[in-house]
Order: C-alpha cells, then sequence, then structure tokens
C-alpha cells in the first residue's frame, strides 16, 4: 500500500489543468430555446444562409402543407422535425437547401367551422353572400396559419416564415385554375355521372384520398329474385348485400360463368323461418350451406346442376314489382348478368347489381348499357317522391343510420322478398374529416380521364396521365423506404378516375363554361378558348378566386369569345387534393427560391400520402407537366403510445407537443425524432421522453467536457498528423471514418443511424476510452508538452466536427456550444458546413492495430473493476498488473504504446509467458490474461498516479513528470 504524503504537503490543486467552461451542466432548454429563436431572427439567419449559399447546387425540400385548422399534435412535431433535419443537414453538406413552409387553406374542415359559428348566431348560412361566406373562411384560415406558424418555430424550425406559401394566396388561386384548365385543353376533364364516394353529412363527393376505413355494423339481407315465367323451374335467385337501402335501385343480378351453381330444395325449416318446405332456390354450390343455416333452413336436398347457360339471359322480377303502393316504380325486369367481379368467397354467388351505388355495378351497367336510378338526395335521403321511402335518410344528418334500411328490410319482407336478415361488423368506408360513414351515389361530376391519351405534346414518359405516373414511380423516383413504391404503384395502377369537383362554396372553382342544351358527350359541351383562360388567370392574380362568384363576371369573361347566353359557369370547386397537387406550379416552379424545372428534391411526408398528396401530386403534375414533380419521396409512419396504442383524446393518451417542450424543451422532441425509427411507427410516452432526456445529459456531458479541455485553445499548439501521438492519429482515423458515415446517413434520410453513429461514438470510443486516457495528460502535462498539444488539437477537431454533426438534430444546444466557445454577436453554428475531413486521416492498418489495444485494455480494465468491487483497490492507479499475453502480434503491439497510460494505470508489466490459472480472463477474447499487482510507491499528489520516485523532488509529494511541470512550467 503506498504511503499518504503528509499533512503539510503543498496543495496542488491550482496547479493542475482542469476544464474551465461557463456551459452548464443543465440545460435550461425551456426556458433558454426562445432567446435563441429572437437571436436567429434578429440576425435573419434564413436570409444569411441563402446569401451565403449563392452559386451552390440547390436542394428543395417541399413542403407539404398542413391544414390550418387546429394547433399541432404529435404527428405535426414528428413530420416538421424530419424535414428540418433533412434540410439543415443538406444546407450543411454544402447545398443551397431551400425550405418554404406552405398551408392548405381551402375545404371543407373550414366551412364547417364557419357554418357552426353562423348557427350559433341563428344566422342561415345558404342567406349569406357566398363571397361573404368565402372572406370569413379565408379570415379562419389566416389566424390559424398565424397560430401554427409560431408552433413550428418553437420547434426550432428553419425556414422561409415571413414569406410562406398559402393555397389561398391570389397567385396560388390563379395557378390552381391555371392548373385545372391544363386539364380542359388537353382533353382529360369530362363531365360523367357516375357512382362515386359521397358523404350525406358533408353533403359532397369526396376522393379516394379523403375516405377512410372502420368498423361498422351493417344490416344484412337474403333476397329472393323470382323469374318471370317458367325460367330455372320457377326458383329464386338468392343475392346477399350489407346495404338493404340500395334495393330499390336495383337493375340486375350478377353471376359468374366459372362459379358451380346448384338448385336446392327447402326441406325442414325452423319455426320462425322465412321459407317454405318445398321452395327452390339457386344458390352457389360453395355457399349454399351457410345460406340455408341463415335462413334457418334444417334440412335440404340439392336438385340439379345450374349450368351457366341456363343463367344467362334468364328475366327476374324486382321483389318490389307489384308491391301495393308502389305506382309501379319496380315494375320491370331484372336481367341475369354474367360478371367477373362475382366470387363464391361469401354471399350467395349472385350479386345484386345498382350501377348507381357501385363501381363494379356501374361498370356491369355501361356493358350492358342498364339505366341509372336517381333516387338518393345529396343529404342521403330517398328522393320524396319515391313510392314508399320518399325522403326517408340513409345516413342521418348526425352521421348515424336513418330509418331507409329497415323500412327496405320490413317492406320486403311484406312483399315476401325476404329470405333471411342479420347484422354484420365490418370495415366500412368513413369520411377522414366528419368521421361519418359514406354511401356510393350517382351524381354528375367532373372527373380526370387518367387513361385517355392527352393532347399536350409531353408524352415522353406516356401518353395518359397513368402510364406517365407509373413510370415516374418506377423510373424517375426514389422512394425511400422502397416499399413506398410498392404501395403508391398499387394504388395507382388500381385506382379509377379522379372526381375533382366538390358542391362546397370555400376552395378554387372549376373554372370552366359548359354549352346549355348539349349533352355532356358532345364536341362542343365544353368551351375551350386560351383567351379566355388566360383573362381568367388575370382576374384571379388581382382579386382571387372571389371574383368567379361576383355579378357580370361570366359576361366580362366571354366578352368577345361567346355569347354568354349560350353557357352556363360551373360553380363546384375542386377537390382541395388539387390545390396541394398543384403547388408545385405555384412554389417550386414559380418562386424565386424555387428551381427552374418545378421538380422537387424530396418530397416527405407520413405514410397515409401515398393515397393521399404523394399521389395527387403525381397525378396533377403527370396531367401538366408530364411527369412527377419529385425525385425523392421520404415517408414516416404514425406515432403511438408507449404501449403500442393509437393516440386519441378519450383514451387519454395523446402527446402535446407544446407540453413536452414546456417541460423539456424542443431539442428533447427533436432527439426522440432523431432516435426513432421514423420509416415505422414510433412510440413516445414520459418513459420513453425520461429515456431521451437521459441521453441528452450524457451527450451534453461530452460537449462540456469539450468545452472545458479547450479553454483558451490556441492556433500555435497545433500539432501536424505525423507528430502526433498513435492514439491521436486513431481518433482522427476514427472521425474520417465517421465523416463518410454521417454525410452518407444524412444523404439517404437515415438520422436514427446518424445519431446511434455519434452517440455510440461519443459515450463508447470518447467519453469512456479516450477522454478518459487523456485527462491525465490534459491535467497534468505541461501545456507545452506534444502529447498535452496533440490532445487538444484533436479535441478542436473533434469539436467542430462533433457540433456540425449533431447541428441539424439538435440546433438549440449546439447554437449553445458554439456560442460558448466562438462568442458572437452575429455568428451562428447553422452558418457553418460540415468540416472538410482529410483523406489522408484514414490509416487502416493503425486502426487494426488499435483494435487490438483496446481488446486487451478491456480485459484489464474488467480485472480491474473485479478488485474495485472486492474493496481491494479504491481506483484504477493503485494497481500495476501483469499482463500476459500469447499472441505474438498483440504483444509487439502493446508494447510499442504506453499500455499503462491506456489502462490507466500507474504501472503494468507486459509478458508472452503462458497465462496462469489464477489470471484473470474475458471468456470472449482469448489468449490474454490478466495477474493483479499493487503498484510499488507513494501516491502523487498532483496527478495521483503511485511511483517509486514520489517524494524525491524539490516539490515535496510529487512525481518526475509533474516535478518538471511545477519547476519549468510552459
Amino acid at each position: 500500500m503506498a504511503a499518504e504524503n503528509s499533512a503539510d504537503t503543498p496543495d496542488y490543486r491550482d496547479t493542475v489543468f482542469l476544464p474551465q467552461t461557463d456551459f452548464p451542466m443543465r440545460a435550461g432548454l425551456p426556458q433558454r430555446e426562445p432567446e435563441w429563436l429572437d437571436r436567429w431572427a434578429r440576425i435573419g439567419i434564413y436570409d444569411r444562409l441563402r446569401e451565403r449559399a449563392e452559386g451552390r447546387a440547390p436542394f428543395v425540400l417541399h413542403d407539404g402543407p398542413p391544414y390550418a385548422n387546429g394547433h399541432l399534435h404529435i404527428g405535426h412535431a414528428l413530420n416538421k422535425t424530419i424535414k428540418d433535419i433533412i434540410v439543415r443537414s443538406h444546407q450543411m453538406m454544402g447545398r443551397d437547401a431551400r425550405y418554404v413552409p406552405g398551408w392548405d387553406c381551402h375545404g371543407l374542415p373550414i366551412e364547417w367551422k364557419i357554418e357552426e359559428k353562423y348557427r350559433n348566431e341563428g344566422r342561415d348560412k345558404d342567406a349569406v353572400d357566398v363571397v361573404e361566406f368565402r372572406q370569413e373562411c379565408r379570415r379562419f384560415a389566416d389566424d390559424w396559419v398565424s397560430i401554427q406558424r409560431d408552433e413550428f418555430k418553437r420547434l426550432g424550425i428553419t425556414g422561409k416564415w415571413d414569406d410562406p406559401y398559402l393555397t389561398m394566396d391570389f397567385h396560388a388561386e390563379a395557378v390552381i385554375a391555371g392548373e385545372f384548365m391544363k386539364l380542359l385543353m388537353n382533353g382529360s376533364l369530362y363531365q360523367g355521372s357516375k357512382p362515386v364516394m359521397w358523404s350525406p353529412v358533408e353533403k359532397t363527393a369526396l376522393a379516394e384520398a379523403e375516405v377512410e376505413y372502420h368498423d361498422h355494423t351493417s344490416h344484412t339481407i337474403w333476397v329472393r329474385f323470382k323469374p318471370v315465367g317458367d325460367a330455372l323451374q320457377g326458383a329464386s335467385v338468392v343475392i346477399w348485400t350489407t346495404t338493404p337501402w340500395t334495393i330499390p335501385q336495383n337493375r340486375a343480378v350478377a353471376f359468374n360463368p366459372d362459379i358451380a351453381y346448384g338448385l336446392y330444395k327447402v326441406g325442414e325449416v325452423a319455426e320462425n323461418a322465412t321459407t317454405t318446405t318445398g321452395e327452390l332456390l339457386v344458390l352457389a354450390d360453395a355457399l349454399a350451406e351457410g345460406v340455408m343455416a341463415s335462413a334457418k333452413v334444417q334440412d335440404w336436398t340439392r336438385v340439379a346442376d345450374v349450368p351457366a347457360a341456363e343463367l344467362e339471359g334468364v328475366l327476374l322480377a324486382h321483389p318490389f314489382r307489384g308491391v301495393e303502393g308502389g305506382q309501379g316504380e319496380w315494375d320491370y325486369d331484372v336481367p341475369l348478368l354474367p360478371g367477373d367481379h362475382v366470387t363464391d368467397d361469401a354471399g350467395t354467388g349472385f350479386v345484386h347489381t345498382a350501377p348507381s351505388h357501385g363501381d363494379d355495378d356501374y361498370q356491369l351497367g355501361l356493358r350492358f348499357k342498364l339505366p341509372m336510378t336517381y333516387n338518393v338526395e345529396p343529404d342521403g335521403s330517398y328522393r320524396a317522391d319515391l313510392p314508399l321511402f320518399g325522403g326517408q335518410a340513409i345516413i342521418a344528418p348526425d352521421g348515424k343510420d336513418g330509418p331507409a334500411n329497415v323500412s327496405v328490410i320490413k317492406q320486403l319482407a311484406w312483399a315476401g322478398g325476404l329470405l333471411a336478415k342479420g347484422k354484420v361488423k365490418h370495415s366500412y368506408p368513413h369520411s377522414w374529416r366528419s368521421k361519418a360513414p359514406l354511401i356510393y351515389r350517382n351524381t354528375a361530376q367532373w372527373f380526370a380521364a387518367i387513361d385517355k391519351p392527352l393532347e399536350d405534346g409531353m408524352g415522353q414518359h406516356g401518353d395518359s396521365i397513368r402510364a406517365r405516373a407509373l413510370t415516374s414511380i418506377d423510373k424517375l423516383v426514389k422512394w425511400w423506404p422502397q416499399s413506398g413504391r410498392n404501395r403508391i404503384h398499387s394504388m395507382v395502377s388500381n385506382r379509377p378516375d379522379w372526381v375533382l369537383s366538390r358542391q362546397r362554396a370555400w376552395g378554387v372553382p372549376l373554372t370552366c363554361f359548359v354549352k346549355r342544351g348539349v349533352q355532356p358527350t358532345a364536341e362542343d359541351f365544353l368551351l375551350r378558348d386560351a383567351r379566355l383562360n388566360d383573362r381568367i388567370i388575370a382576374a384571379f392574380e388581382v382579386d382571387g378566386a372571389d371574383i368567379w362568384y361576383r355579378d357580370g363576371f361570366k359576361e366580362q369573361m366571354l366578352d368577345g369569345i361567346a355569347n354568354p347566353d349560350d353557357y352556363d359557369q360551373v360553380m363546384d370547386v375542386l377537390d382541395v387534393w388539387f390545390d396541394s397537387g398543384s403547388t408545385h406550379a405555384f412554389v417550386l416552379r414559380d418562386r424565386q427560391d424555387g428551381v427552374p424545372d418545378g421538380i422537387a428534391d424530396v418530397y416527405m411526408e407520413g405514410t397515409d400520402q401515398h393515397r393521399g398528396w404523394f399521389q395527387s401530386s403525381l397525378l396533377q403534375a403527370s396531367a401538366t407537366k408530364g411527369r412527377a414533380p419529385y425525385r425523392n419521396v421520404v415517408t414516416h409512419g404514425f406515432t403511438l403510445d408507449e404501449k403500442g396504442m393509437k393516440m386519441s383524446k378519450s383514451l387519454g393518451n395523446t402527446i402535446v407537443p407544446a407540453k413536452v417542450i414546456e417541460q423539456y424543451g424542443a431539442d428533447i422532441l427533436r432527439l426522440w425524432v432523431a432516435q426513432a425509427d421514423y420509416t415505422a411507427d414510433q412510440r413516445i410516452g414520459p418513459e420513453i421522453l425520461k429515456g431521451t432526456a437521459d441521453s441528452y445529459r450524457r451527450l451534453r456531458n461530452t460537449l462540456r467536457f469539450l468545452l472545458g479541455a479547450l479553454s483558451e485553445f490556441d492556433e500555435s499548439e497545433r500539432v501536424d498528423l505525423a507528430e502526433m501521438p498513435e492514439l491521436e492519429q486513431w481518433v482522427l482515423h476514427r472521425l474520417a471514418q465517421l465523416d463518410h458515415q454521417v454525410r452518407s446517413g444524412y444523404d439517404q434520410f437515415d438520422f436514427q443511424g446518424v445519431f446511434q453513429t455519434l452517440f455510440q461514438f461519443c459515450t463508447l470510443e470518447m467519453s469512456a476510452f479516450y477522454f478518459d486516457i487523456r485527462k491525465d495528460a490534459l491535467y497534468c502535462d505541461a501545456p507545452n508538452s506534444l502529447r498535452r498539444r496533440a490532445a487538444r488539437t484533436v479535441l478542436d477537431l473533434l469539436y467542430h466536427r462533433l457540433v456540425t454533426w449533431l447541428a441539424p438534430i439538435l440546433p438549440f444546444t449546439m447554437e449553445d456550444v458554439w456560442l460558448s466557445r466562438f462568442p458572437s454577436e452575429d455568428d451562428s453554428i447553422h452558418l457553418h458546413d460540415f468540416a472538410v475531413t482529410p483523406a489522408d486521416w484514414l490509416n487502416e492498418p493503425l486502426a487494426v492495430k488499435w483494435d487490438q489495444v483496446r481488446r486487451a485494455r478491456r480485459v484489464v480494465t474488467a480485472a480491474l473493476e473485479v478488485k474495485r468491487s472486492d474493496k481491494t483497490i479504491g481506483a484504477s492507479l493503485e494497481a500495476a498488473p501483469v499482463v500476459h499475453v500469447e499472441d505474438t502480434d498483440t504483444l509487439a503491439a502493446l508494447k510499442s504504446v504506453a499500455f499503462a497510460d491506456i489502462c490507466i494505470t500507474s504501472d503494468l508489466s507486459l509478458t508472452s509467458d503462458p497465462v496462469p490459472s489464477e489470471a484473470f480472463r474475458l471468456s470472449d477474447i482469448g489468449g490474454i490474461g490478466v495477474v493483479f499487482e499493487r503498484a510499488e510507491g507513494d501516491k502523487c499528489q498532483r496527478c495521483w498516479k503511485i511511483l517509486p520516485d514520489v517524494g524525491k523532488h524539490a516539490h515535496p509529494g510529487v512525481c518526475a513528470r509533474c516535478e518538471e511541470v511545477l519547476t519549468h512550467g510552459d
């Protein structure tokens, strides 16, 4: 045991070069981050970046516009933070990374809010002038843009906040109208009467992207269709449907010639069955047993095959034919028709066909020229004069089932058509806005034909919208992750024509005129005139889209072009997805900070946008510019709670970004984003945030050590690579490797990989290895010693890289770290790029050698930890272990370095002698054993090493190294 020094030994604490920094251990982010935001605004950092980047290659992430309605949720925070990391990292990698935030401002949710306000005030919306109503919507959207802008900025998002894009700006509305009129001119626009997804609650058509699926309990019925005359031996054809309300609109029954059908005779039935003994039914063989069970038939007989030839052309009677009070409404024949869409997976093998209320039904109707019906009103009720059911609601105004289904079922029972009934819980389409169930409804709507060859001369990637979109998906766009390609390819391959029209008021109108008294299929139905289009665009530029609704506008536009009395002005508004899908034109193409070709480097949104903004932008641009408006598409998953549950206010498991920032600061929220695999669904909650905060503290301590160790670092101290000890050369080698990994990670949008790589490097390779070893040299070597100067040079190089590499993820903290070392009134870490890393730092042979050194060190430190745990020693400097190394290359490597310093022992012996049985070993590192020996000598009162020469120098109680420093200073 080393002898303790006497009480009169001088206090050497002031001679040790301990780290000096004012950088606090506690971050205080919630309080301090607003100060940095104010500072960035004051120095105009975004515009200064644009000035500095002039001449660089542009990099544009085009912002998918959030909707200007309500406070931010955690999904917004995730989305905008990912975008910000992308933009900041590409800027710091030498690009001109521009980010123009934007907002989606038109649409139904805002209309609803204004209508709700009117109802509360006792006002009738329909009595309000449409322009006044639209201006109320504009003011509402503008207020929420201001609120959300501040909330986004609080997250540390950099961008052109003083000049964002809004779809309701006059120029934007003019461009959206102009993009729409390109469809008018290239032949893809048409008006068609066909079934579309319809919201009775919202009284408008919806696009595919506005539909979501939830469980819904529906009535289900089995219905007899009796043959006209003596066909099928008088047997009833049975259909099954989950939409009883569509039976009054039935015009055919479909069968599949490839399905095996049979004639079945009913035997014994249950007491309350609607079937009768001896009744004949035609059913698909694969489904007969299930139908009989539902109809409470206890036994039956299969009488004969019913081949397809016997089915085709058979006429059936509508179940309501001749019904009392029917007024002859359903006294028509219903044909049995072949259809490939019919399966024997469920139902009866026959499909009730109402061409006005389903896409398969509509397609069959087109093929066989079936008549359309117009029985359902915009509010989801039957037309008032429909016999038996007039005025009854299918979906009530509150989104619940109306009486129509039950009324139809009762009437079927009374008329003898109902074979069985029940209920089924299944996935059913709902409006993503109102959450109310939808129906298919036949209405006159405006469509973009996605398979029609376009008359625009832009056929490089295909002649139709679909062909261009699929070519873009496969050849022009990279998908991150790659699974996104498969998702959107499938959707675009199978999607129907785009429903462009909405029967609402707040949006960009469909700026076209139709000729009165002419069928929509006529060549002159639509007025196509480039002069007219230019007039409309010019008017919108000055007064916005409101001008469309002002008296006399039609006459003004058509003056000298066409007789206004011959044309009607279309008053529907565009699907808001067309608005946001057009943003590439008025943001990327038209703005000074856009790009000449109007194509963004990146679109980045949630994976739900494969059916939303990614797709609407793809289709819109394919129609108007011939290809996708993006080169890369990055997607993120959804945010769940800690248990993997979807967040909802009713469950009380929501995480509000503002609350997280209030408790931890925005950088902690940003770090949660960087640590998560955003390509999948991510989890967040109190415990996860605590873990994130702990990672942040560990990283902050590393940076604090760097700042302290670099106090008053001067360029005169700098050491060239060739003069550096091997340990410092190894650190530079690792920095060169990391430089490649970090840049590659940011290039590939892999922020989790970037952060985890840097975090592991900081905590395991720097804090627990390099810093630990070099603290002795930094604290105790003379300021002019090569080892200390080399260490400080490396720490400076490490500092510049770590702070810039981490700045995209932790902008507030890295600003603090930068200004703590380089205080300035107008500088910022975000005005600097990633440091250039010399290629000659890479040294693979040295890295191989130091891998051997680090492996051997692991055995030594583990052996000493055992002795520390059993209280044999208090610190590793009390040890002088003997290390047995069997491998000659490893032994040579260890002898060529100061292995005792690397193991932080006062002394250490290396030997090739066989490892004795009592030696400490690690199971995963063979050929190395450690025998513990205690260090001999006294403890140096300055560096704490235990050495034989302590006490033998002019300065009491110090070793030779410390004596030299104390005697000669610098």
